[in-house]
């Protein structure tokens, strides 16, 4: 691992010694790809092109997040920012290397949440535009665009990972290829048509089984948290630690959704006639807004009471873009009846 670890910081060498204009076009790379987006911005998105392929999306991407966590607790991956210090490879030769505020990242390093997340959760996104794109043209450049600009993607969200120091190369390409596997894996097994029971199980079981799980790791005297611990002594400025980057935030964020995700499956209007082309679009735009000002809803500071209210935003989060909006809609477009003839 030491040869794999050097490597990786010589490469994240060149890539900060790049032009000056690429450093915000990293950051915006790795914020744009950041896996909450998956949850607040690709779902709503997904959900009003097709319910299904939005249902899909959001089922997908908190599968793969939750395993995300549980791959990290057992690979122990270290991260470039912390290690460098630890390793005592900073001490050993000069390096010009520098932190930001995205940089540091609480949980362990392999494989990385970004490029897993995000590679899981597009492919049913990615493939239904192929299909789409194969319906209505013959040209095979069109319906390459798709899987083209989701590998390019990728790439470009693993280099930012490189770029600002939360990743090593292995731990990018281990989330890469994990990521597109899960999405072809998971694909075919969407539970689109399951009862709130169904979901208000999974997200007791994602809750209940990562908390048996950290005890469990803690009683055989496994130190799970010792990532925090690193990334607090090592992360050039405090503020930059976020208690949304740690591992049980995940767990919070996975859980809340599948639980939001089961009450919109409980909506008796849930297989009513799609909303007219117009009307979709209007309510993906104010999904949209929604989902996001729902997150900038202020949070308590004690970490307990921050992780409920994480959960119930991203419980809410479903319910508002499956449920409340198409309500809305149909609402408002409904004809009305004619009057009766005397």
């Amino acid at each position: 691992m030491e040869a794999l670890h050097t490597a990786g910081i010589h490469f994240a060498e060149v890539l900060q010694s790049g032009p000056p204009w690429m450093e915000n076009f990293w950051i915006t790379i790795t914020s744009v790809a950041d896996p909450k987006c998956i949850f607040t911005v690709c779902f709503p998105l997904a959900y009003f092109l097709d319910r299904k392929v939005g249902v899909a999306v959001l089922w997908v991407g908190l599968v793969a997040e939750w395993l995300n966590v549980v791959f990290k607790w057992f690979l122990f991956g270290e991260r470039p920012f912390w290690w460098i210090h630890e390793s005592g490879f900073a001490s050993r030769q000069p390096l010009t290397l520098r932190q930001f505020p995205v940089s540091c990242e609480t949980g362990p390093g392999s494989p990385s949440g970004h490029c897993m997340i995000t590679g899981a959760a597009l492919w049913p996104l990615v493939t239904a535009l192929t299909a789409l794109a194969s319906r209505h043209s013959k040209s095979l450049v069109l319906k390459l665009i798709p899987f083209s600009a989701y590998t390019l993607l990728l790439l470009a969200v693993g280099l930012s990972r490189v770029f600002v120091l939360a990743h090593f190369p292995h731990q990018v390409l281990g989330g890469i290829v994990a990521g597109a596997a899960l999405g072809w894996g998971l694909q075919a097994h969407i539970p689109a048509t399951r009862s709130l029971g169904f979901f208000a199980a999974t997200s007791l079981g994602l809750l209940l089984g990562s908390v048996a799980l950290h005890r469990l790791m803690v009683a055989a005297g496994v130190d799970i948290d010792w990532s925090i611990r690193l990334a607090t002594a090592w992360c050039k400025d405090p503020s930059w630690l976020r208690l949304d980057t740690r591992p049980f935030a995940s767990i919070c964020r996975v859980a809340g959704s599948s639980l939001g995700l089961g009450l919109a499956a409980g909506d008796p209007q849930r297989w009513d006639k799609p909303l007219p082309p117009r009307q979709r679009a209007a309510c993906a735009v104010l999904a949209l807004a929604a989902v996001r000002g729902l997150q900038h809803i202020p949070q308590p500071q004690q970490v307990t009471l921050w992780y409920a209210s994480s959960f119930l935003k991203y419980t809410a989060g479903p319910g508002m873009v499956a449920v409340l909006l198409p309500r809305i809609a149909r609402t408002v477009i409904r004809p009305q009846s004619p009057p009766h003839a005397e």
